[in-house]
């Protein structure tokens, strides 16, 4: 029951990586702290549909 995730920088609303996720195990959306090269620094990325 894998399921392919979009994260989207908080910042500057670009998509910047792909992600897989158990949507059984974890059915709330993904938030990870991750480098934006577009804001070049670290922020947070949210799962988009």
């Amino acid at each position: 029951m894998q399921e392919l995730a979009t994260l989207e920088c908080t910042v500057c609303k670009n998509r910047n990586y792909a992600s897989t996720k158990n949507k059984k195990q974890n059915p709330d959306k993904l938030e990870l702290k991750k480098f934006c090269k577009f804001c070049r620094k670290h922020s947070l990325h949210k799962e988009i549909k």
